[in-house]
């Protein structure tokens, strides 16, 4: 339960501080978006690192490229999706609301998936162009590069291990 303070305002985090949050990531990932299409070639890239290429890949389908070929209603499945998600981790929100680590998990999750349910709905695909490579996963990827990626999906990613890491010490919390 949120304390109130001398003014009347909440201690805990407000649903808006969340909103916050994933308008930030939301930000990131399109202006990341924005400077590849404009600056980037299809398929062009460049390297940074001996195993970091900046790239530019379209994918139609889901993470690691499923469903991409699968004829195009997958773009409106995914889309969908997505908003049906949004509009549960926004609930999710509003029902935890001093719950910060969890807060923060739904917040980068809803940033990535309203980032990539606008490029679905502005090109048809996600844009993707952050390329890792080690050789070390060659036995899994193609040249051992790891399927390209973006902004909302690190935002995605990072939110799904704070959940995990929320869950563990829910339930560890829990069993004292």
């Amino acid at each position: 339960m949120a304390r109130r303070n001398g003014f009347g305002r909440s201690r805990s985090p407000s649903l808006w501080l969340w909103l916050g949050v994933a308008a930030l990531w939301l930000i990131l990932d399109q202006f990341t978006k924005y400077l590849i299409v404009a600056n980037y070639p299809l398929h062009h890239s460049t390297a940074v690192t001996s195993f970091f290429n900046v790239v530019r890949v379209h994918n139609y389908g889901a993470a690691f490229s499923f469903l991409a070929g699968a004829g195009g209603w997958q773009r409106w499945f995914f889309t969908i999706l997505g908003l049906v998600a949004a509009g549960f981790i926004i609930w999710m929100l509003k029902t935890r609301p001093g719950e910060k680590l969890f807060g923060f998990a739904m917040a980068c999750i809803l940033g990535g998936a309203i980032g990539n349910v606008l490029d679905r709905l502005f090109y048809g695909y996600v844009v993707d162009m952050l390329d890792f490579h080690w050789s070390f996963l060659s036995p899994l990827f193609h040249g051992g590069h790891f399927p390209a990626f973006n902004i909302a999906d690190t935002a995605i990613s990072i939110g799904a291990a704070c959940l995990i890491l929320d869950e563990i010490l829910r339930v560890r919390g829990s069993k004292r």
